[in-house]
């Protein structure tokens, strides 16, 4: 017989594609779970026949959040409630996050288990930079406000990670390699399944390749952060301390051009008292 599970929230992880790599751990607590906050009970269902067990689930997703989250708050004292997404780990491009900041809020248990993300996993697929990275979820469906979401993100020096569907995939990396520059990318698709498949290329070389191909599958797009930038001239630096010093304090003018230009905020600060001097 199970021992009963500790009231509270049980964030859990599920698989992307393999059901195998559900671990152990996350099984337990899924066969043990008073409720189940799902995603998508049909497919949790299947999830949990795969396990051998049946547990009562209520759906918790976009459309019914802001009304089910309470009652399911509410309930967090004296059940042991598990959050499911239908792939992967909750709250990564689903309102899993507003669920654990009101139970956090009403002094709730909560507990994690992490497991498969399929963000992460493209990443370790892609052999683009690993040390930083950033997560976008998924783009604009309009095309100006696509544009506007990649230049915000353009100067970043890091690995950006997005999800795509496929008829929009084309489309979107047509967009990337025109914000972007033709950078090093990755298109990841099918992950852990029997055709997972990860095309890597220049974005301008997947951009034509997807331009007619509309593959099947969840798929995410890693594009490779931006080549070494330039270092501004003496009088480009100057002019950039000369127009912060003019809203700022000296050190907070100093750090402002740092984050900038990349380049070493003691230094910028020195510059800066000689020309405040």
């Amino acid at each position: 017989m199970h021992e009963i599970l500790a009231p509270g929230l049980y964030i859990v992880a599920t698989p992307i594609g393999n059901l195998g790599d559900l671990s152990p751990r996350a099984a337990d607590i899924l066969a043990r779970a008073d409720l189940i906050a799902a995603e998508d009970t049909r497919v949790t269902a299947k999830l949990l026949r795969h396990i051998g067990t049946e547990r009562p689930m209520i759906p918790y997703h976009d459309h019914n959040a802001d009304r089910v989250r309470p009652r399911l708050v509410a309930r967090l004292g004296s059940e042991a409630i598990a959050l499911v997404s239908d792939a992967g780990t909750p709250m990564i491009s689903d309102p899993g996050f507003k669920l654990v900041r009101d139970a956090r809020a009403a002094g709730a248990n909560i507990v994690t288990l992490p497991g498969p993300c399929a963000a992460v996993a493209a990443l370790t697929l892609a052999g683009l930079p690993t040390d930083r990275f950033l997560f976008l979820g998924f783009l604009p469906n309009k095309e100006k406000a696509r544009a506007d979401a990649i230049a915000e993100v353009a100067a970043i020096r890091a690995s950006l990670i997005f999800y795509e569907s496929g008829p929009r995939l084309g489309a979107a990396l047509a967009a990337l390699a025109s914000g972007l520059g033709d950078r090093e990318g990755a298109v990841a698709r099918e992950i852990s399944k029997r055709f997972e498949e990860c095309v890597t290329g220049t974005l301008s070389a997947l951009a034509d390749r997807y331009a007619t191909e509309t593959p099947k599958g969840e798929i995410v797009v890693v594009v490779g952060p931006p080549g070494e930038a330039a270092r501004p001239q003496v009088e480009d630096l100057d002019a950039l301390l000369r127009e912060a010093l003019d809203r700022l304090p000296i050190a907070k003018a100093a750090k402002e051009v740092a984050a900038a230009t990349g380049l070493d905020r003691h230094d910028l600060y020195t510059r800066a008292l000689e020309l405040r001097a």
